[in-house]
C-alpha cells in the first residue's frame, strides 16, 4: 500500500493512520493469522472482506451500543489514503482500547473445548458434564481474555476481569458484549449459518463514552458454521480461517514464527469462504461492495 498518512500502529492484521482532528483511518490488510503468528502469504480480498463484513454489523448493533465508525465511504477519507484503502478502511474515532477481549460462546469448540476436556469448565466456569465438541452450550457465556500486545491472549476468570475494568464495567461490558452477540446469532441463524463465538474489542473516548471499535463479527474475529452440515462431535466446516488452522494442524509445526507457507489450493479455498461468508451473512454481492474486482478477476 503508498498511504501517504502518518502511520501509528501495524497490527496482526490492520494498519493505523492518523487522519486529523481525533480521527484514526483503520485498514484492514490481506494479512491473515493463526496461532498468533502472521503468516507468509496474504488472502486476496481479505481485507475488503472484513471491512464489509464489520460495516453491516456495526449498522444493525448501533441500538445496542454505539460504535466508532465515522465512515468507510472512499469520499470521506483524506486525499492521500485514495484509492489504496477504497473498500478495506473505516475512518473511525479515536479511543483508548481497553485492555480486554471480550468473547461470547455459544458453542464449545477450540481451546474452550481443550479445557473442557480435561477440567469440565470453561475459563474456570463449571459446564454440563457430557458435552461434546462443538456443541451448543446451555445459554452463552462471557469469557473475557487478556489483550496481549505480543503472543498469546490468556484466559480470564470473572474475578480477574472485575479486577481489571472494575465491577460496573466488567457488567455493563458483559451484558453487551451477549447482547451483541444474541442479535448476531439470530441474524446469522436466518442466514442458515451459525455464530457459535466471537470476540469483540470496546475503547473508550477523551469524554468517557463506551465504542464498540476494531471489527464485528467478521471470520477473522469469529467462527462461522453452515447450519445444514453442522453437527457436534467434531470439527464443523467453517466459513472462517478455521479452514487455514485446520490445515496447519495437518503439519508438524510448533506454532511459533516462521509459519511454512500456504499452498495455492488453500489460499483459494480460503477466499471464497471469506466472499460467501459476507455474501450469506448481508445477502449483497461482493462485486458492489467498495474497490472489489471484477468477478473475472477474483478467480
Amino acid at each position: 500500500m503508498t498511504i501517504q498518512l502518518p502511520h501509528l500502529y501495524r497490527g496482526k492484521v490492520r494498519d493505523l493512520y492518523d487522519a486529523g482532528a481525533d480521527r484514526i483511518l483503520m485498514v484492514a490488510s490481506d494479512r491473515v493469522s493463526v496461532f498468533d503468528v502472521v503468516l507468509p502469504d496474504a488472502i486476496p480480498d481479505k481485507g475488503r472482506v472484513l471491512t464489509a463484513v464489520s460495516t453491516f454489523w456495526f449498522d444493525l448493533t448501533a441500538d445496542i451500543v454505539p460504535n466508532h465508525v465515522i465512515s468507510v465511504d472512499p469520499v470521506d477519507f483524506p486525499p492521500d489514503a485514495r484509492p489504496d484503502a477504497d473498500g478495506r478502511a473505516t475512518l473511525v474515532r479515536r479511543t483508548e482500547p481497553m485492555r480486554m477481549e471480550c468473547i461470547a460462546r455459544g458453542y464449545l469448540f477450540g481451546g474452550a473445548w481443550a479445557e473442557y476436556q480435561t477440567e469440565g469448565t470453561v475459563q474456570g466456569r463449571p459446564m454440563p458434564i457430557g458435552l461434546l465438541e462443538a456443541e451448543q452450550l446451555p445459554e452463552p457465556r462471557f469469557t473475557p481474555t487478556t489483550k496481549a500486545e505480543a503472543g498469546h491472549d490468556l484466559p480470564m476468570t470473572d474475578a480477574e476481569g472485575i479486577d481489571l475494568v472494575g465491577t460496573e464495567t466488567f457488567e455493563q461490558l458483559r451484558d453487551t458484549v451477549l447482547a451483541i452477540y444474541a442479535r448476531g446469532a439470530d441474524h446469522a441463524a436466518s442466514r442458515g449459518i451459525i455464530l457459535a463465538d466471537t470476540k469483540f474489542e470496546f475503547g473508550t473516548t477523551a469524554d468517557g463514552e463506551l465504542l464498540l471499535i476494531d471489527e464485528v463479527m467478521t471470520p477473522d474475529s469469529s467462527r462461522y458454521w453452515p447450519a445444514d452440515t453442522y453437527a457436534p462431535g467434531g470439527s464443523p466446516a467453517s466459513f472462517d480461517k478455521q479452514y487455514v488452522r485446520d490445515y496447519y494442524l495437518t503439519l508438524d509445526w510448533d506454532h511459533t514464527a516462521p509459519a511454512p507457507p500456504l499452498p495455492e489450493s488453500v489460499i483459494a479455498g480460503t477466499r471464497a469462504r471469506y466472499v460467501e461468508a459476507y455474501e450469506r451473512i448481508t445477502g449483497r454481492d461482493f462485486a458492489d461492495w467498495y474497490g472489489a474486482p471484477p468477478v473475472d478477476a477474483a478467480g
